[in-house]
């Protein structure tokens, strides 16, 4: 104020009239203020911020190098200038309510406000990168949920930005905007549903990045590598991207395949028809040669013992087939199979494994392969379960036994020299 006075009492012995020497020293005083503001921001920028970067790099601490790299103080720098200019602007006009100090203080509170709203939201992203690179974090919707804050932080922020305005309060003008909740829930629709379907899934454990989930109704099936608050990217197998709301993965059924992952295997599912005509009773002579085999020996004696014993004992002729209870080729094969798969290293032997019979069609039996692949990733999955049957195709004409499939140009070919010859004779 004594400043003020002084350069008013200059102005005025230089012969400028007192009203005009008040406006020139205001003036003045303003010019003063912006020097020392810029300046100031001038410091921050060029030396402080320099300074602390430098300090941050020594560090070992990495959280602080992710958040100096993001900019996230720069933000902070910017609300220096307007934060001096607010405070020491009444210095100048000392007239108490002048509309010239209101306008320019309300000008640097509006700045002061987007720029610490804007600080805000790049802390945030330096937070979501931080925790994002953690291993205990990668699986979470980490991103919905920072848009979830950065749509709250910019509606408070744009609400008080235009209280400020208009000059009413920031709580009054909020009040009264529940007349229009209809309207800003029309708006907002979208990011509301996927709000709370993502707080849903979350809390839930139904959906995490990384997982495998299939949704054939929306054409999805591969890797979620993204849940936003408004879509969940699916990477599919064909490396296409399909988008799907989340909203829809809780209203509609999906397919997540985590569970096979976290599992001890994956499972095997999978038959083989045998023509039903090449199913017979053992003889003797195809005893002989199964006990040959590694895989069946004991099966096939302690197998032996039991049917004997029983025979003898319920008074039943060994040399009549029909009578009493007898090995099949079919029953041999089955048991071999077992003992086959249960000798796999790649197959999980704590989980189920069985050789089963389904009901007989017009197309065979089928003999359905039951076991859990203790590889799980694709490739070598479906290679230990192309070399499965790779095996069982080739063993199976050792039993005597046939695959049964439709008729093709080839057996057609035998057929018809047969048919010649016949009608030739």
């Amino acid at each position: 104020m004594e400043i003020l006075k002084k350069i008013d009492d200059l102005l005025i012995g230089w012969g400028i009239s007192p009203s005009r020497a008040d406006m020139l020293d205001q003036f003045i005083a303003f010019a003063l203020i912006l020097a020392v503001a810029f300046l100031a921001d001038a410091l921050c920028r060029k030396i402080l911020l320099k300074v602390v970067a430098q300090l941050v790099k020594k560090t070992k601490a990495t959280w602080d190098d992710i958040v100096f790299d993001r900019k996230v103080m720069v933000h902070l720098s910017r609300m220096v200038a307007p934060v001096i200019i607010y405070l020491f602007v009444p210095l100048a006009f000392v007239e108490v309510g002048s509309s010239a100090m209101d306008f320019i203080r309300r000008i640097c509170l509006i700045y002061i406000i987007i720029t610490f709203l804007s600080f805000v939201n790049s802390f945030l992203k330096a937070v979501y990168s931080v925790y994002s690179e953690r291993e205990q974090f990668r699986d979470r919707p980490l991103k919905g949920m920072l848009q979830t804050m950065q749509v709250i932080l910019w509606l408070v922020g744009g609400i008080v930005v235009v209280g400020e305005l208009i000059g009413r309060d920031p709580l009054s003008l909020l009040a009264g905007l529940g007349a229009s909740a209809a309207i800003l829930m029309l708006v907002f629709k979208d990011s509301i549903m996927g709000f709370v379907s993502g707080v849903q899934l979350s809390a839930n454990d139904m959906l995490k990045v990384g997982d495998w989930i299939e949704m054939p109704k929306y054409g999805a099936n591969g890797t979620v590598i993204e849940v936003t608050l408004n879509t969940v990217k699916v990477r599919n197998w064909d490396n296409t991207i399909t988008t799907i709301p989340p909203y829809l993965l809780v209203s509609d059924s999906f397919q997540n395949w985590r569970g096979m992952r976290e599992s001890g295997g994956r499972r095997v599912k999978r038959s083989i028809n045998i023509d039903m005509t090449s199913v017979r009773f053992c003889t003797p002579e195809m005893l002989a040669k199964y006990r040959k085999i590694q895989l069946l020996k004991d099966y096939v004696e302690q197998t032996e013992e039991v049917i004997e014993k029983y025979n003898v004992e319920n008074g039943i002729d060994n040399s009549i087939l029909v009578n009493g209870r007898r090995q099949t080729n079919l029953g041999v094969f089955r048991a071999y199979l077992t003992a086959y798969l249960k000798s796999l290293p790649d197959v999980n032997q704590e989980l189920t494994c069985m050789v089963r019979q389904l009901q007989p069609t017009d197309r065979g039996i089928p003999i359905e392969l039951y076991f859990f692949c203790a590889l799980k990733d694709w490739v070598p999955y479906e290679g230990v379960q192309a070399d499965v049957f790779d095996h069982v195709l080739a063993i199976i004409p050792e039993f005597d036994l046939q695959v049964f499939q439709s008729p093709s140009g080839r057996d057609f070919q035998r057929v018809l020299p047969a048919a010649s010859e016949e009608k030739g004779a």
